[in-house]
């Protein structure tokens, strides 16, 4: 689930004139359903991986390429869209982002192969900034009560879209056995969008000054692919000075980007925010949370579906398999507050960590019954769904106040990075051990959950660290 991925407006005051809050009230309901569209095609497409692997002949390792593409779309689109829209006008580049998905859903429909595939998921990126922008919408327009109500109904239809995105998709392929055809119901949602957004969506009244940082956008997208690609050609069979070559450009192109944005004056990604002692632990934890929660969904999806040591799963079957754990991550977050108010907000991020830690732990050891998976995939979503809920706000409060906005759009920005660059390493090591029949052993899952396990029991170390050092806030 993302959160904003750029500083919105400040909230208007409650005794503001409402002009044009009612007609932004007319056409929340339209937000909703764009919400509705982009958890349906997020939570929809893990439990479809295996099937897309059959019709396009791709191996499962490749597989996790069609999550990482999305997301490292995501990574750069997010602050890019989001600094465009207070430029340009919020609703302007919300029909943008949703004629992009709409291509995107139907190329990855009707896709031949995996690069077109791929290319249809990149052009899905803006999935990620759709709540970005309509939270901004909705702030620039409405009083802060109704702004608030408004936003909470967003992220509901967001949570309850991806939680159905899987199920339903599942019982459609079960019902067709037809993979491109299941595909092009979340694709006929998306193309839906892009007429509904010209109904009634009003327009945001104050824009911003000055103008997008070109230079800062192309050089981290620039530097997320060369790290990508490096990663993923780390266990091909090429030279062996290929990855190192491409991971040590990265690095330096890496390093003049964060020169560039340094130098901004109006940077894409504040690089001073992320560097800032009192937040950067929890940044770095927000790193780990990208690439559990996304790192995770294509193995587990391919897993099921093996055969031998997996369960030859169907998608509907393995959408059920996963879903009560996702709604134990629903029920979780919509109940951070409450968890937070009893321990605090660091507490229960260290706690969080500490459950998806013990949840792949348990998934590596046992993971020869349908019911051990299903325990610790519901152990998982305690965690997942605690973590979610608390570390906006624990960044946020541990961060400088005046730059609260800025902050919280960075904690997006890096938790999706996160997913992108798992989506790499799983790649890798999955690869790593093909089969004769293109299959990864089953060792090269138990590696991948026991990464995730060590990761997420770094993140939880680290929370307690930075809580002894100050950092973050320990109630409400």
């Amino acid at each position: 689930m993302s959160t904003t991925g750029h500083p919105a407006p400040d909230l208007p005051d409650t005794t503001a004139p409402e002009t044009g809050s009612a007609s932004v009230r007319a056409v929340v309901g339209l937000l909703v359903l764009f919400e509705l569209t982009s958890g349906f095609l997020q939570g929809g497409i893990a439990p479809l991986l295996p099937e897309i692997g059959r019709e396009l002949d791709v191996p499962d390792a490749d597989l996790t390429w069609v999550i990482s593409a999305q997301l490292l779309a995501a990574a750069v689109g997010v602050p890019v869209l989001g600094r465009l829209g207070d430029l340009h006008g919020h609703r302007r580049v919300l029909r943008w982002a949703l004629a992009s998905i709409a291509v995107g859903a139907l190329l990855v429909a009707l896709a031949p192969n995996l690069p077109v595939l791929l290319a249809g998921r990149v052009l899905t990126g803006p999935l990620a900034a759709l709540l970005p922008l309509e939270i901004a919408l909705v702030r620039d327009r409405l009083p802060l009560g109704p702004a608030r109500s408004a936003i909470a109904r967003l992220v509901g239809a967001l949570a309850l879209g991806t939680l159905l995105g899987g199920v339903l998709t599942g019982a459609v392929h079960a019902l067709t056995d037809d993979v491109r055809l299941t595909l092009l119901v979340p694709a006929a949602l998306a193309v839906a969008c892009v007429p509904v957004s010209f109904l009634a969506v009003p327009e945001s009244r104050r824009l911003a000054r000055g103008r997008l940082d070109r230079p800062g956008a192309a050089l981290l997208g620039a530097t997320t692919l060369l790290l990508l690609f490096g990663v993923s050609t780390a266990q091909g069979d090429g030279p062996g000075f290929v990855a190192p070559t491409l991971l040590g450009l990265a690095v330096l192109l890496g390093a003049v980007w964060v020169r560039v944005e340094l130098r901004t004056a109006e940077p894409l990604v504040d690089v001073r925010a992320l560097a800032d002692r009192r937040v950067a632990p929890f940044f770095l934890c927000a790193f780990v949370f990208g690439v559990v929660y996304f790192g995770g969904q294509a193995p587990d999806a391919t897993f099921l579906a093996a055969t031998g040591y997996g369960f030859g799963l169907s998608a509907l079957s393995i959408s059920l398999v996963a879903l009560p754990a996702a709604a134990t991550a629903v029920i979780t977050s919509s109940l951070t507050a409450r968890i937070a108010g009893r321990v605090g907000y660091v507490p229960a991020l260290a706690v969080s960590f500490a459950l998806v830690a013990a949840s792949f732990l348990t998934t590596a050891a046992l993971h020869t019954a349908l019911w051990q998976l299903v325990l610790a995939k519901i152990l998982a979503g305690l965690g997942l769904g605690t973590a979610l809920g608390a570390m906006p706000t624990v960044i946020a409060e541990a961060g400088d106040p005046s730059r609260t906005g800025v902050t919280t759009a960075l904690y997006n920005n890096v938790k999706t990075l996160g997913g992108a660059v798992a989506g790499g390493v799983v790649a890798a090591i999955l690869t790593a051990s093909v089969t004769h029949a293109d299959t990864p052993s089953e060792s090269a899952y138990v590696t991948v959950w026991l990464l995730c396990a060590a990761l997420s029991a770094a993140a939880a170390a680290l929370t307690l660290v930075a809580r002894r050092g100050g950092a973050g806030t320990s109630r409400p």
